[in-house]
């Protein structure tokens, strides 16, 4: 079976409920659902494809304290890697989402999508798309 692994960051609960849908559109594989903290290089190398998540921080960034970190010490572990990215805003235009998109491919992480970002809390809709996006990830490994 494929393995599926989503990794987030949350402050608030909003990006934490969005991880939360996308592994629930993950179907029909092994999924394992990770805040940051929890996350270790392995779990990304071993995975078929990774979904990760994280809010839009200070001026449009990543949070520095766990989630940045664990992103400068992928290396090539991401490589060709399918991957999604997604996170929940509350000002801004989505600059960090791009950003974050951009550096992913520098990585050599083969990206299925276009970074998904929600403000605030997801509503119904919101969680929908999230599904989605992991439904979406979840056929690129079939």
């Amino acid at each position: 079976m494929k393995k599926v692994v989503v990794i987030y960051w949350s402050g608030t609960g909003n990006t934490k409920a969005m991880a939360e849908a996308v592994a629930e559109g993950c179907t029909d594989m092994e999924v394992r659902l990770l805040q940051v903290s929890e996350a270790s290089v392995d779990h990304v190398a071993e995975a078929d494809a990774v979904a990760f998540g994280c809010p839009a921080m200070g001026s449009e960034e990543l949070d520095d304290t766990e989630m940045e970190p664990f992103i400068a010490s992928l290396s090539d572990n991401v490589v060709n890697k399918p991957i999604v990215l997604f996170g929940s805003y509350g000002w801004g235009n989505g600059e960090w989402m791009a950003d974050w998109e951009d550096r992913m491919l520098d990585l050599g992480a083969k990206l299925i999508t276009e970074g998904l970002i929600i403000n605030e809390m997801p509503d119904e809709e919101g969680i929908k798309k999230c599904k989605e996006l992991g439904k979406t990830l979840a056929k690129a490994i079939e």
